[in-house]
């Protein structure tokens, strides 16, 4: 891994397992927890909060041990505020608690490389912040730690939005929060909630005729016919093209990354490549349709004869446009002060 660009979310689920204000008693297919089985008085909850037991510092030396001074950036939490139950998201211990490991992963640094490390700390990604019930008090002291905390390089979002209006109050949040020298990471941001809203549309009424679809077929039961049997790369191509929800926002990814750009204060963006086996199971009117999202169509676009794998048109376009010079492999960004 030398010589990449490559990020690590501390304290999500790989390599060890997940870091959280308590135990995380369940997952779903996307990392993120779901509510416990039985709930749980919120004041035992908050009699609990505190830092980290020595268990779960010694899982974040196992993270270090294996990705400091070898990766360039570790995020330290992955979405801690869905990572957590909600008895606990609104402070003091989710707050108390990932204090504790950055304060602690910046000990580790300092002890292990003394004066500087190649390896850059940025806390962990806040999500739903173009919600204002989401912008607590909780989330105001995250960014005040990150603000306060020298060491602290920036901090991650995950704007998952329905609109780029939407993911803008992400950035007027988070960047007047940062100092000078700071910078924000964008590793996931994707318009899967305006997808869903169209999940129970019928179809677009050209690509019925054209393929000899039922014109009430909706559009959820086409991704799962998809996943079921790949279409043609034209086929899905047509389907996405055709329907207004979709070719409206054709171009999300060139407008988003320029927003993010456009503020002086990007790190890094990165964003999803392939269609992962969760996206593709139990797909219903319900299911967040994250397999829209991604640069490669493998589990919706059968494979051409010579072996290429399907793809999202509009994304892999708009992605090959945004690569800039200064962007490519070997990326060194040296090292930084501990």
């Amino acid at each position: 891994m030398k010589g990449r660009a490559f990020l690590v979310d501390c304290c999500s689920e790989h390599p060890v397992p997940p870091c959280s204000p308590r135990d995380v008693e369940a997952r779903s297919a996307k990392g993120r927890t779901t509510e416990p089985a039985v709930r749980r008085d919120p004041a035992a909850a908050e009699r609990r909060a505190g830092p980290p037991r020595d268990a779960e510092l010694r899982r974040v030396d196992k993270v270090a041990r294996a990705v400091m001074g070898t990766v360039d950036i570790l995020v330290i939490g992955k979405e801690p505020f869905l990572e957590t139950r909600r008895a606990e998201r609104d402070g003091p211990a989710i707050n108390t608690f990932y204090e504790h490991v950055a304060r602690h992963l910046v000990a580790y640094r300092k002890k292990h490389f003394g004066a500087r490390c190649r390896t850059r700390l940025y806390m962990g990604a806040l999500n739903h912040l173009d919600n204002p019930e989401r912008r607590t008090g909780a989330t105001r002291r995250w960014m005040e730690f990150v603000h306060d905390t020298p060491e602290i390089e920036g901090v991650d979002i995950h704007p998952h939005v329905v609109s780029i209006d939407a993911a803008q109050k992400y950035l007027d949040y988070v960047v007047p929060h940062l100092r000078g020298d700071q910078k924000f990471l964008v590793t996931e941001f994707s318009l899967v909630l305006k997808w869903r809203q169209h999940l129970r549309d019928a179809i677009p009424a050209p690509f019925a005729e054209r393929y000899h679809m039922d014109p009430n077929t909706q559009v959820w039961e086409v991704l799962k016919a998809a996943v079921q049997n790949p279409f043609p790369q034209e086929k899905w191509n047509a389907f996405l093209a055709m329907s207004p929800w979709f070719h409206s926002s054709k171009h999300h990814l060139r407008d988003q990354v320029q927003k993010f750009r456009d503020t002086k204060k990007l790190a890094v963006a990165t964003y999803g490549v392939v269609q992962a086996d969760a996206m593709v199971k139990n797909i219903g009117p319900g299911k967040q349709p994250w397999l829209l999202n991604s640069l490669y169509a493998n589990r919706t676009v059968e494979e051409q004869a010579n072996g290429t794998t399907g793809r999202n048109q509009a994304w892999c376009k708009d992605f090959r446009a945004l690569q800039r010079r200064r962007d490519r492999r070997p990326i060194r960004t040296g090292a930084t002060a501990t």
